[in-house]
């Protein structure tokens, strides 16, 4: 039994759900995360989130089982391996999508929010069921994963999302999503069979568009830290000074992402302590500016 516990809670793929964390993009912009029932509705939201996204998680290795079974690495997924039989993951995956449901409504959040993350179910199915395997698409659809987010973050506390942020967001998801599908197309040495729309992908097309997504990442982001409303919101004009960070973190990403991995942004950052840390003092600066008045 806890060997089957241990192949449960791998299918969930737990470590994901650091890709949740953009929840709380609007509630510390709204200078609200330390208000304890707002963060609450936040983590209620929290765990919503990762409720469906796990379920999204299983439905894509049901449809994917075959494939992954030829797959160096994804053949030791629990269904692919048969640690997990398809029955069982059917029966975990309907529990979480009731769960994720019962949340939204039992914490009372708004129409906005529940048709949010309906939509980033429906998105996420299709994308399983082989919308993955139409060109440019396939990006798209990994692009409006991690904006969702941010708008469900929103809705669940009432609130919108600036232009800037909107922006940076966006850009900064094509640079992922193009740079997931760069170092795939790397990992395959020219085998696409268990990722076909690989072959309609260039190293010189992918890195052109991840590179100037990411400049534009870092231009949004720049813009937001100057904005005259920005300043006057948070009492600072101190936040331009968190641009040079943003810079360096996002060069240790992008060497990583050149280097020996997938490019799966979980892995890239879960397996460099380097870039863990330089994201905890970005994020810790970033809170310092926005809610402690002796640092502004």
């Amino acid at each position: 039994m806890p060997r089957k516990i241990k192949h449960i809670i791998k299918l969930l793929r737990p470590k994901h759900y650091i890709k949740n964390l953009l929840l709380f993009v609007s509630i510390t912009f709204n200078q609200s995360l330390l208000d304890i029932s707002v963060l609450a509705r936040v983590l209620c939201g929290f765990i919503a989130f990762c409720s469906i996204s796990s379920a999204i998680y299983i439905f894509n290795d049901i449809h994917d089982v075959e494939q992954d079974r030829q797959h160096e690495v994804k053949k030791n997924r629990p269904i692919a391996s048969g640690a997990i039989s398809v029955k069982l993951a059917y029966i975990i995956a309907f529990g979480l999508f009731i769960t994720a449901l019962a949340i939204n409504l039992l914490c009372g959040f708004s129409w906005q929010a529940m048709a949010i993350m309906l939509v980033y179910f429906v998105c996420n199915l299709g994308y399983s069921l082989g919308l993955k395997n139409i060109p440019f698409l396939d990006i798209v659809l990994l692009v409006m994963g991690f904006m969702l987010r941010v708008l469900y973050g929103a809705a669940i506390i009432g609130s919108g999302v600036s232009a800037w942020v909107y922006l940076t967001v966006i850009s900064l998801s094509f640079y992922l999503g193009l740079g997931k599908r760069r170092n795939e197309l790397k990992k395959s040495k020219g085998e696409t069979s268990t990722r076909k729309v690989l072959s309609f992908y260039s190293f010189e097309f992918l890195d052109k568009f991840m590179y100037l997504c990411l400049t534009l990442a870092v231009a949004f982001y720049a813009l937001w830290s100057a904005d005259a409303e920005i300043v006057v919101k948070y009492g600072t004009d101190k936040l331009i000074w968190t641009v040079p960070l943003v810079i360096v973190l996002l060069m240790k990403y992008s060497a990583d992402i050149e280097s020996n991995s997938y490019g799966d942004p979980v892995d890239v950052i879960t397996h460099d302590k380097v870039l863990v840390l330089l994201s905890f003092v970005f994020a810790l600066v970033l809170f310092g500016l926005i809610y402690i008045p002796g640092l502004r």
